[in-house]
């Protein structure tokens, strides 16, 4: 289907210009607004929408191999694309997990078979993510775009050290779940007022900030390239923004949810249950201010999904991890933009360019997501094409119909 766009706002070079463009068989064609004036041939034509950048998500789990049952390849990367999003890295925490060149091989073997876009996978920085063991990062690191042990923090900070040394030789970046489990004590929500007032155990702030505090001295230490997964309070935001005067090669990433939502919107219901919990409305406002002033250097989902069953425990016993590439870009437009919180163009690095530029990961002419904003929709899972369903934002009402997304050439998503 031949799609016409008529006085777009293209983002290209840096910066919005009104624009007409067609898209035919996955590429676009861009002329001077008010120029295509006439549909053509079963062309379907829309007016005033954005056309941006594929985005790029940092951290995402696309659960194969081990765990297709929540997940796979296939899924994962049509709900991408559904979401405007033309390239993905698939975090390590499978089965089994990327350790050596023979587990990883598992996983890019499906990559190759079933992705739809661009999927660049993470090696383990350990062996089976269990923090005692260095994975095999020399015979990894032609085929992975960096270590993490996602899901699991490494406890000890000789490990650390020697990790870094080692990831930095590779050209490498350690990219890190920062959490002390000394300091868990069996919570899964915020320490804060939700989980007092409802009898919750909680998961203090210390527990993730304790651990960005001892890694960015041993980034220092090292020289190693130093990411940060998903912070959620204000002293990660503080501690980075103070590395980052420092001169330490350190980013950071934060999700849509951190920056939409706080510990007084939980209800009783797996699908407000994610790793980091979300945190206090001071922590929200942090991490925004963190946005504006280039402390948050990107915007990453952690895309989890889960089954039914296993999200359907209420707060205490559902698995950890809610899914968001179908709604990153609605929400965050919806809830920053509109209101004038976050420049568009801002998001737009956010979550396209910034991802790119840390991570050495190219975008082609060729890849492209256009949006509706002029209609509002309400968030309604059934409508996903990820296998996962638990979503904090279903029922909102938000702005952004993705339209279409090509890649590679191809259309990887349009509009029925």
């Amino acid at each position: 289907m031949q799609m016409i766009f008529q006085n777009a706002a293209v983002y290209q070079n840096g910066m919005l210009t009104r624009q007409d463009a067609v898209m035919s068989d996955g590429s676009f064609r861009f002329y001077a607004a008010g120029t295509v004036a006439a549909p053509m041939d079963g062309a379907h034509v829309f007016s005033d929408c954005l056309i941006l950048p594929g985005f790029c998500d940092v951290h995402v789990h696309l659960r194969e191999p081990g765990f297709s049952y929540k997940e796979t390849v296939e899924t994962g990367t049509a709900a991408a694309a559904h979401g405007g999003y033309t390239a993905v890295c698939s975090m390590p925490n499978l089965n089994p997990v990327p350790d050596s060149l023979p587990h990883l091989q598992l996983q890019l073997d499906r990559i190759r078979e079933g992705a739809a876009i661009a999927v660049y996978p993470y090696g383990s920085l350990t062996v089976n993510e269990a923090g005692e063991t260095a994975a095999d990062l020399e015979a990894m690191a032609p085929y992975v775009i960096a270590y993490s042990d996602d899901g699991r923090g490494v406890q000890s900070e000789e490990m650390m050290r020697a990790l870094m040394l080692r990831a930095k030789a590779l050209g490498k970046t350690v990219v890190a779940h920062c959490e002390d489990n000394s300091l868990l004590r069996g919570g899964y929500i915020h320490d804060g007022e939700y989980a007092k007032a409802h009898g919750h155990r909680g998961i203090c702030s210390e527990s993730e900030w304790g651990p960005i505090a001892r890694d960015l001295k041993l980034a220092e230490e090292t020289g190693c390239a130093y990411h940060v997964c998903h912070i959620s309070t204000k002293e990660s935001v503080a501690l980075i923004r103070e590395a980052k005067a420092r001169g330490v090669n350190v980013t950071c990433e934060t999700g849509p949810h951190y920056l939409t939502m706080n510990d007084s919107m939980l209800k009783e219901d797996g699908r407000f249950k994610m790793n980091p919990p979300l945190r206090a409305e001071e922590d929200r406002l942090a991490l925004i201010e963190g946005l504006l002033d280039g402390t948050v250097d990107m915007i990453a989902t952690d895309h989890a999904p889960h089954s039914a069953e296993e999200k359907s425990k209420g707060l205490e016993k559902s698995a950890m991890g809610v899914v968001g590439l179908e709604t990153a870009f609605p929400v965050l437009y919806t809830e920053l933009v509109k209101p004038g919180i976050l420049p568009l163009e801002r998001l737009i690095e956010l979550l396209a360019i910034n991802p790119r530029t840390r991570f050495g990961i190219p975008k082609k002419d060729d890849e492209w997501c256009v949006w509706n904003m002029s209609d509002a929709t309400r968030v309604d899972p059934e409508t996903f094409l990820t296998m996962g369903k638990a979503s904090p934002f279903t029922g909102r009402e938000v702005f952004g119909i993705c339209l279409a997304t090509t890649y590679g050439g191809k259309t990887v998503w349009q509009i029925k």
